[in-house]
């Protein structure tokens, strides 16, 4: 194993983890210097071990898909129901005040109920939901 031959890929490895290890306090920037230079010198897998033999064996670095938060997306039903009671409001309170003055008023619910409506309509075709509250909206107080 030592003396396989090792690629750019190897080196960039090395690197970024002697730059997280200057991160975390374990080497000092001079130290970070010397040892990248050894490990881009390396040719083999014994010269790239032995610029990191002295740290602690490092983590996994997580794949770039799986850092990627995948999106978490409301039920329709829950995107529809606080528009569905707003609708309702508004048209009862345009009912009221259309019974209150004795003939049918402007339907202005319409202007409340329509875009709104649309866009969730929108929304539910498309099979773009609404995107659920993130920690920030969890924190608040209720």
């Amino acid at each position: 194993m030592s003396d396989v031959r090792i690629g750019d890929a190897e080196r960039e490895r090395v690197a970024a983890r002697l730059a997280d290890e200057v991160g975390t306090g374990r080497l000092t920037l001079a130290e970070y210097e010397q040892r990248v230079d050894r490990a881009y010198a390396a040719r083999t897998a014994a010269d790239l071990a032995a610029v990191t033999a002295d740290l602690p064996s490092a983590a996994p670095r997580p794949t770039p898909s799986s850092s990627v938060p995948t999106a978490r997306r409301l039920p329709v039903g829950a995107a529809w129901a606080p528009w569905v009671a707003t609708s309702a409001i508004c048209l009862v309170v345009w009912v009221a005040t259309s019974l209150g003055a004795g003939h049918a008023l402007y339907f202005w619910p319409m202007w409340v109920a329509g875009p709104w409506g649309a866009m969730l309509l929108l929304g539910t075709l498309t099979g773009r939901a609404l995107p659920a509250p993130g920690p920030c909206a969890q924190s608040l107080p209720r």
